[in-house]
C-alpha cells in the first residue's frame, strides 16, 4: 500500500532535455499561450511504442504535453526522451473496482488541478476513466481514440458491462475516434456512438508507420543474418514472424496448429513469436504451450522494443487474430516489404488490401491458414510482389508524418470550435440575456 501511495503522489516530472521546437502548423501562432494536451494510457508501453513519434511531434509543435499512466519505467523514459511531462497513476488492465475507484480518484483530482486544455486517452479503461473524470473536472475538450474492443469476444454479462464503459467514454467525450473505418461502422453499428460524433483520421491506424525506422534496407543483410543467428535460425531458413501478445484472441492457437502441419513437409520453415505470454488474461491452453516449447523451429522470443529487427528477419508476417481496431503491426510488417497473411475481421482488412498485399483467413480457420501460409512459402515470386505492394501502400497510405501531422490538425480545429462555441454562449448570455 505505501508503494501504491507513493506511486501516486509522484509529482509532475519534466524532461531536462531541452529540444528546439519549431511551429509549422502555426500552433500557438501570435499569442504567447501554449495549448495543454494530457494524454491517458493504462500502460505506458503504447507511449513507449506506437504513439513515441507522434508525441513528439505534439511537442516539437509547440505542444505542452503531460503523459499520465501507469508509474513504470517506460513512462518516465518516454517523457525524458521527448520532453513530455509525465505523472504516474496506477491503473489495471482487468477489471478492478476498488483500484478502478482509486485511479479515478485520483486522475480526477490531476485533471482538475492542471487546467489542461485538451485530454486524449486511448485503450479501454484509460479512455472510461479519463472520460468522466475530464467531464467532472470540465476539461474542454474531451477525446478518445478507439483501439478494438475487448467485448467482441465476450458473452453475457461481462460483455454488457464492458460495452457500457466504450459507450458512457463516447457519451463524455466532446469527439471520439476509430483507428479504421470497419471499426467506426462496428461502432455505430452496435450503438456504441453516434454517427456524428466519430471519425477516422486519414485513411486509419493510431499513428501511422516511421518508414525511417522500419526500413527493408536498414535491417536486410547483415543484421537479418545477425538477429537470425541470436534467435537460432539458420540464414537459409523460411520464417514465418508473428509479433504481438502471444495469446488466444490474437490466434496462436490456430497458428502454432498451421505452422506444425506445415513444418512437417517443409523442413525449412521455422516460427518467430515475438511478444509476451499473458497467463492471467488470457492464457493459451497446455499443449499449445508445450508445443511452443518443445518444437526445435518455433522460437519464443519474448516482448521487444525493436520489432523491426525481426521483421528484417523474416519472409512472411502472420497476424491470425480475433479481434483488433487496426492492426499497426500489419502495416509495420508491410513497411518492411513482408507478405501478409492476417484475418479477415474489423480492422485488419482496412490495414491491408486483399490479394494485393496480403493474403486474408477466416478468423479461427487453422486449415485455411495453413493454405495461405503454405501458398506464399512456396512462391517466392508471390512473396515478392505482395511485399512490394504493401511497402508502397505504407508509404503512400499511412506515412507516419502525415498522421501525426493529420492529429495535430485535429487537435487546433476542435479547440478553436470549442472556443467559438464558449464564446457564442458568453456573448448570447451577455448581450440578449439568453
Amino acid at each position: 500500500m505505501q508503494a501504491l501511495h507513493s506511486s501516486i503522489k509522484q509529482p509532475l516530472q519534466k524532461s531536462r532535455k531541452k529540444k528546439k521546437r519549431i511551429n509549422p502548423l502555426g500552433v500557438n501562432e501570435g499569442r504567447q499561450r501554449k495549448y495543454r494536451i494530457c494524454r491517458v494510457s493504462t500502460v505506458p508501453w503504447l507511449f513507449h511504442t506506437l504513439l513515441l513519434e507522434q508525441l513528439r511531434s505534439i511537442v516539437l509543435q509547440g505542444g505542452d504535453l503531460t503523459l499520465v499512466s501507469s508509474p513504470e519505467k517506460e513512462l518516465w523514459k518516454t517523457a525524458a526522451d521527448i520532453g513530455a511531462k509525465a505523472y504516474g497513476i496506477p491503473m489495471e488492465r482487468a477489471p478492478s473496482p476498488i483500484s478502478d475507484l482509486r485511479s479515478f480518484f485520483h486522475l480526477w483530482r490531476f485533471l482538475r488541478r492542471q487546467n489542461f486544455n485538451i485530454v486524449h486517452s486511448t485503450s479501454p479503461k484509460a479512455g472510461f476513466l479519463s472520460a468522466i473524470a475530464s467531464a467532472l473536472a470540465r476539461v474542454p475538450v474531451r477525446l478518445h481514440t478507439f483501439t478494438g474492443q475487448p467485448w467482441v469476444e465476450m458473452s453475457g454479462w461481462r460483455r454488457c458491462i464492458a460495452w457500457a464503459c466504450d459507450r458512457i467514454t463516447a457519451l463524455l467525450a466532446t469527439k471520439v475516434y476509430a483507428d479504421s473505418a470497419s471499426q467506426k461502422k462496428f461502432l455505430i453499428d452496435e450503438n456504441v456512438v453516434q454517427a456524428q460524433k466519430i471519425e477516422v483520421i486519414g485513411h486509419g491506424s493510431i499513428a501511422g508507420v516511421d518508414l525511417r525506422r522500419f526500413s527493408p534496407k536498414k535491417w536486410g543483410g547483415d543484421r537479418r543474418n545477425k538477429t537470425r543467428s541470436e534467435s537460432g535460425i539458420p540464414s537459409k531458413a523460411l520464417v514465418i514472424v508473428f509479433i504481438g501478445r502471444v495469446t488466444q484472441d490474437k490466434g496462436i492457437v490456430e497458428l502454432v496448429t498451421a505452422f506444425s502441419k506445415l513444418a512437417k513437409r517443409n523442413h525449412y520453415l521455422h516460427l518467430m513469436l515475438v511478444g509476451p505470454l499473458e497467463p492471467e488474461r488470457d492464457p493459451l491452453p497446455p499443449q499449445v504451450l508445450l508445443t511452443i516449447k518443445n518444437h526445435p523451429r518455433i522460437h519464443a522470443l519474448g516482448f521487444s522494443h525493436s520489432p523491426e529487427k525481426f521483421l528484417g528477419a523474416a519472409d512472411i508476417f502472420c497476424l491470425p487474430s480475433y479481434r483488433e481496431g487496426f492492426g499497426s503491426v500489419a502495416i509495420e510488417a508491410a513497411a518492411m516489404g513482408l507478405p501478409v497473411v492476417v484475418t479477415r475481421i474489423v480492422g485488419l482488412v482496412d490495414a491491408v488490401e486483399a490479394d494485393v498485399t496480403a493474403r486474408l483467413v477466416p478468423p479461427k480457420d487453422a486449415a485455411a491458414l495453413a493454405m495461405a501460409l503454405k501458398e506464399l512459402a512456396e512462391s517466392p515470386e508471390l512473396r515478392a510482389r505482395l511485399g512490394s505492394a504493401g511497402r508502397r501502400r505504407a508509404a503512400k497510405l499511412f506515412n507516419a508524418s502525415k498522421v501525426n501531422t493529420a492529429v495535430i490538425r485535429k487537435y487546433l480545429k476542435i479547440w478553436e470550435e470549442t472556443c467559438s462555441r464558449k464564446t457564442f454562449c458568453w456573448l448570447k448570455k451577455t448581450y440578449l440575456g439568453l
